[in-house]
């Protein structure tokens, strides 16, 4: 049973799905779209001292603004999804775009903490619409045998904000100030509402008679599989990396954390290349291998992070395992449970993205930073196994539809 025929997806310009070619224009548009959405949650954390001072707040309490940006993705990705199911999916998505520009317009001038948090929360659960729509649309706009290249490019977005978008913002706000740098956010998510009107082509919502129960998802075989492996593998990565300058501290190793995390911003720009290219064909494969490569790096990380050498080897290996996962996953949880099983994964998420720092937490505190890759071990290598075991419904060696 696949999900093509179990679960009604919404429609777009049938012309828009047919042929050997993909429609680049419109698929670079969501890219950008999951790029702001990303730069609009982490942006903060670049320029958290310089924001908390301006505030008058701790910079514990500046750092709330990403916490809440997560929570309100994670909690209003269910009940959203369900209550604009009959929207049309454009507008849907450019008012999204459109609260990022308001909520940055804000940020931007706002030196009122609660106003700021307020519009926070609205950015994130604009956030939950756009997680919600993008691999929808990819999928929608390619030929069945291009779907998965589609997904890819539309969230390549996502690990790109990571690597180059949050450095870069950084370090616009270090010269230009705070400030204008989410001035620009907002200016960039002002064009990218104009690329989506002429560009993306417009689609229906769902007709009442043609909605199912969101959570029923659950039921169909692989979608538990996948969203364990979502859970486990975005706990694991967010405990490590909201963390990982302490990590390098400790063993002195934070003078280089810049090009540290270069190296595993091009390491991941890499697997999202790779992904794109195989995923169609080999999406079973490259989950595997992906869970491996972050197995072996916290491996490494585990019993010899005095090294540098070993360090940057870590980095490259956790980059390519990490960098192409998004796609992957969305990917394998929209072929077992559609457009439901995506608003199930984007509650996954962003929930246990934003448990990563609290659990990482407890680590420090309890049991110290050089705890940090053995729970990422522990969480891992039960991922490692599930995705071996789940080969019939949740990562088939051939992907429904696919001939």
């Amino acid at each position: 049973m696949t999900t093509s025929r179990t679960v009604p997806e919404t429609p777009v310009p049938q012309a828009a799905a047919t042929g050997n070619k993909l429609p680049w224009s419109p698929l670079l548009a969501l890219s950008t779209a999951a790029f702001m959405g990303i730069l609009t949650e982490a942006l903060p954390a670049g320029v958290l001292p310089e924001m908390a001072r301006d505030l008058s707040v701790s910079e514990s309490a500046a750092g709330q603004m990403l916490t809440i940006y997560a929570i309100a993705t994670g909690l209003s990705a269910i009940p959203l999804i369900a209550a604009t199911a009959a929207w049309g999916r454009k507008q849907l998505l450019l008012l999204a775009v459109a609260t990022f520009a308001v909520a940055n317009v804000v940020t931007a001038v706002s030196s009122n903490y609660p106003l700021t948090m307020g519009f926070r929360l609205l950015a994130g659960i604009a956030a939950a619409a756009v997680w919600a729509e993008l691999v929808g649309y990819a999928r929608r706009l390619a030929p069945s045998h291009l779907q998965g290249r589609a997904i890819s490019i539309t969230m390549a977005g996502v690990p790109l904000a990571l690597a180059l978008g949050i450095p870069l913002g950084t370090f616009l706000g270090s010269v230009f100030g705070w400030r204008l740098t989410f001035g620009l956010v907002a200016g960039i998510s002002g064009l990218l509402l104009f690329w989506i009107s002429v560009s993306v082509p417009a689609a229906p919502g769902q007709k009442a008679g043609q909605r199912e129960p969101i959570l029923q998802a659950l039921r169909l075989p692989g979608v538990v599989a996948v969203l364990f492996t979502v859970a486990a593998y975005v706990l694991a990565h967010n405990i490590l990396y909201t963390y990982i300058a302490t990590f390098l501290d400790e063993y002195d190793m934070g003078g280089n954390r810049d090009a540290i995390l270069l190296v595993f911003g091009i390491a991941s720009v890499v697997s999202i290349v790779i992904t794109g290219a195989l995923v169609d064909r080999k999406l079973r494969t490259l989950t595997i291998g992906s869970a491996a490569l972050f197995v072996v790096a916290a491996v490494l990380l585990a019993v010899a992070a005095g090294s540098d050498l070993v360090v940057y080897a870590s980095m490259v290996l956790w980059g390519l395992g990490w960098g192409g996962v998004t796609t992957l996953l969305q990917t394998a949880v929209t072929d077992a449970g559609g457009d439901r099983g995506q608003a199930l994964l984007v509650t996954t998420w962003n929930s246990f993205m934003a448990g990563g720092g609290a659990v990482g937490g407890i680590l420090l505190a309890t049991l110290g930073p050089t705890s940090f890759p053995w729970g990422v071990l522990a969480l891992m290598i039960p991922v490692l196994l599930v995705v071996v075991v789940a080969r019939k419904h949740a990562f088939p060696a051939r992907r429904p539809d696919l001939r």
